[in-house]
């Protein structure tokens, strides 16, 4: 029996919580577990009473605790939940930080009903997923008349890398040592060094540095 996708909703609009159940709804791998109107329900509805998600579909703006603080509580605590930010701001600076708190989606709200399915079985299968919206504003970003051929391949990088791949090049642009970034991250300093060998082919750097540089220049850090 195929096992279904578990989906926790958190937006301070019922309406919005509604639809996309509606759409969730039409799809029978995926089964809402729960919803969330504030960020402290959020964090409450996870680590105080203990429930689990395959996925959080997590609001921006919400009372209490943003959305962007419960990403903050969840990387400060270690908690590796895979998050799909849906809002209304398409900011390149919120996605920034989105990702580098570990999120693994971003989806303009007026796109939701088009992406939210592709979304969650994409995120769900340890990938990456932007709205049409969104990845056209992280095109804007880093494109210029002088570097349009360069940019592309370059961003194509950015978007292809996973959240784990994410936290290790942020560890490496603050200096830390693979030990360091292994207890961090609790796996073995092993693990880490292969992190960063297949990191260097991937972005096509020849070294750390090269990694800490790549970082700085997609706000990673």
């Amino acid at each position: 029996m195929k096992k279904k996708i578990y989906v926790h909703i958190a937006d301070d609009h019922k309406i919005l919580i509604d639809g996309l159940i509606a759409v969730l709804d039409t799809d029978d791998d995926i089964e809402v577990k729960g919803c969330s109107f504030t960020g402290q329900e959020v964090i409450d509805w996870f680590l105080v009473r203990n429930n689990t998600a395959d996925i959080l579909i997590l609001d921006i703006t919400m009372p209490v605790i943003d959305g962007i603080d419960v990403l903050k509580h969840f990387y400060r605590k270690g908690i590796k939940q895979k998050v799909i930010v849906l809002s209304s701001f398409d900011e390149l600076k919120f996605v920034q930080e989105v990702l580098r708190l570990g999120g693994n989606g971003y989806i303009s709200k007026n796109e939701a009903g088009e992406h939210i399915l592709d979304a969650i079985k994409a995120v769900y299968n340890n990938e990456q997923y932007f709205s049409d919206s969104i990845r056209t504003e992280l095109l804007r970003a880093y494109s210029n008349l002088d570097k349009a051929l360069d940019t592309e391949p370059e961003l194509e990088k950015l978007v292809s890398l996973t959240d784990t791949e994410i936290k290790v090049i942020k560890f490496i642009s603050e200096e830390l040592s693979t030990v360091q970034i292994a207890k961090l991250m609790n796996v073995s300093a092993h693990t880490i060094e292969t992190h960063r060998k297949k990191l260097k082919k991937k972005l096509n750097v020849k070294s750390t540095v090269g990694l800490a540089m790549f970082a700085v220049k997609y706000g990673i850090v």
